[in-house]
């Protein structure tokens, strides 16, 4: 007599459920890291409320227009701007003096976290002198920016670098501090190179912490270069500001600070896009 042993499918198997179950779950990470034009749409809605109420009270003569002027007399001056190339060129200079102090502050930062954050002799001499130089105000060393480096962009971008270095140091560092010893030991127990862990276990485990610290230091960037272009600048939104604040040009002053909120609003926009995809893997 013969017995016939039940077929066993893909289906019975015991991983094959969770295997299934993993699969759908990427999906699921990966369909929530795409963001959907309403979901952008949702983000502009308080704005717009806002400068409707702007406009209404502006219309009524509650505000009064010669102390703030209204959105629809922003809108014109934006446009005049806009014609004879004065807001374009100065937006130009701006950007490129915050991307340029930006990666010398970035660099500087990341480097000194990874080094404290992988060597306990880097650590012992590096983290005190960056603590100490953390706590100064760096608007404050202005003057000393002056007399050592001149009138030029060099002091203008070493005060954006400085206030970029050390949101990028502190996250960075205490994304690496935050790393599991055992992942660590793991590598190691793989003989991976120094390289290796490096590329596959720290700088992944630091990275949400890194990327906190990269949004931080665009904000710092942006507020710093408003008072570094003071520092007896030629060009850029804050030398049109300061020109049209010697003229009482309230609507240009008031264009110049919403070219400063657009810019650090895309910026932001930017690096939490890249959050969503270089993180998907939390989701």
């Amino acid at each position: 007599m013969t017995t016939t042993s039940p077929v066993i499918t893909g289906r019975d198997l015991p991983g094959a459920a969770p295997g299934r179950r993993r699969r759908r779950s990427r999906g699921d990470r990966a369909d929530r890291s795409r963001s959907s034009p309403l979901d952008y749409l949702r983000r502009w809605i308080s704005p717009l409320v806002i400068v409707g109420v702007w406009q209404i009270l502006s219309s009524t003569g509650a505000l009064d227009e010669r102390t703030l002027a209204s959105p629809a007399q922003i809108a014109t001056r934006t446009v005049e701007l806009v014609q004879d190339g004065t807001l374009g060129t100065a937006t130009l200079v701006s950007v490129q003096r915050v991307a340029i102090g930006f990666v010398i502050g970035a660099s500087i930062g990341v480097a000194f976290a990874i080094a404290a954050g992988l060597s306990r002799f880097a650590d012992d001499a590096i983290d005190p002198p960056m603590q100490m130089l953390r706590t100064l105000p760096h608007f404050g060393l202005i003057p000393l920016f002056i007399i050592w480096f001149g009138l030029g962009e060099t002091p203008k971008l070493a005060l954006i670098a400085m206030g970029v270095a050390f949101p990028l140091y502190l996250n960075t560092l205490g994304g690496i501090r935050g790393i599991d010893n055992k992942m660590v030991e793991a590598a190691r127990s793989m003989n991976l190179s120094w390289g290796q862990r490096l590329r596959h276990v720290i700088m992944p485990g630091a990275l949400p912490q890194t990327l906190v610290g990269l949004r931080q230091s665009l904000g710092i960037a942006w507020l710093t270069l408003i008072v570094a272009e003071t520092i007896s600048a030629h060009s850029g939104l804050g030398y049109m500001i300061n020109h049209a604040r010697d003229f009482l040009q309230i609507d240009v002053i008031v264009v110049g600070l919403a070219m400063y909120s657009l810019l650090g609003l895309l910026t932001d926009g930017v690096v939490r896009q890249l959050e969503r995809r270089a993180l998907v893997w939390r989701s």
